[in-house]
């Protein structure tokens, strides 16, 4: 299905894209990761896509050719897709992509044009950054807003980066300036475990969603797979006296930065507005009509 075939349906109340993109804005995978998590786990449905024929350097993404079941052959194209499911009264459409290789505005105004016909009201963008964090530690995640209606209503910071940015950069510019609300979500991952997956970055980032947008995400196998994660790194970490005198460093530093926060207090108040998010499968946050998702 391309974007010409979207299907008949009017906009839902409270409807939110939530992109991620492979490449330069997806550190470890975690982003992209957290969008095929939500599709897989919530059971979406794909509804459009978009041809990837002026978007792509075929040379730079290749397409995946592959033998199927029945022994046939096939192409697979680096392209965009969306699907959409509904959660509570937040209906999500889902964005997942290659980051593309050249005329971005054109790619921006047509990923908008599809969001328009979905009923799009908040554009949330998901990436992954490389950090010197431990990975022994809550992954650093960092949501913030250009959007000065969204900062309002989620208490978010404006982003204070500068310098070159990635698809996502751009299509939160597109979005603002097509009078949607919008917000980026990004979790640090460590940079000596740079290569994906990782799945504790992608659990952090879909438990910032959760709390941002009011939802509640079956985690499936995605906690174990978290811990697992962090005891291999340790596993290897071990094995390498520089890399493990590097992440103590780091350990040390972030405990050192943590600690006013890490009180039993702290700790029972973010415990306890888990379970209120979790509580009875019911995770629908306040909106404002025609304003942000909450």
């Amino acid at each position: 299905m391309d974007s010409t075939d979207l299907p008949e349906q009017p906009p839902a109340r409270d409807t939110v894209l939530v992109a991620a993109f492979e490449g330069w804005n997806d550190a470890g995978g975690a982003a992209t990761a957290a969008v095929l998590h939500l599709v897989e786990h919530l059971g979406a449905t794909k509804v459009a896509d978009i041809d990837p024929e002026e978007f792509y350097d075929f040379q730079v993404n290749r397409p995946v050719v592959a033998t199927e079941e029945d022994g046939s052959r096939s192409l697979t194209w680096p392209t965009t897709t969306f699907a959409t499911v509904t959660v509570g009264t937040r209906r999500l459409v889902l964005v997942h992509a290659t980051e593309p290789s050249m005329r971005w505005r054109t790619y921006c105004a047509e990923v908008l044009r599809i969001a328009d016909s979905l009923g799009v009201g908040t554009v949330v963008t998901l990436g992954g950054l490389l950090a010197d964090v431990p990975h022994s530690r809550p992954i650093p995640v960092t949501a913030t807003s250009d959007d000065l209606a969204t900062r309002a209503m989620l208490d978010l910071p404006s982003s204070t980066y500068e310098g070159p940015t990635g698809i996502v950069g751009v299509l939160q510019a597109a979005a603002r300036t097509h009078s949607m609300h919008g917000f980026s979500v990004w979790a640090a991952i460590p940079h000596y475990v740079a290569h994906g997956p990782s799945p504790k970055a992608t659990l952090a980032i879909l438990s910032r969603l959760e709390e941002l947008l009011g939802i509640t995400v079956p985690l499936g196998d995605l906690v174990d797979d978290a811990r697992a994660w962090e005891d291999g790194v340790d596993v290897l970490a071990g094995e390498d006296e520089e890399i493990a005198e590097y992440v103590a460093q780091l350990e040390a530093a972030k405990d050192a930065v943590d600690l006013p926060e890490a009180s039993g207090d702290a700790i029972a108040r973010e415990f306890e507005r888990y379970l209120r998010r979790r509580e009875d499968g019911k995770g629908d946050g306040p909106t404002r009509p025609g304003g942000p998702a909450a």
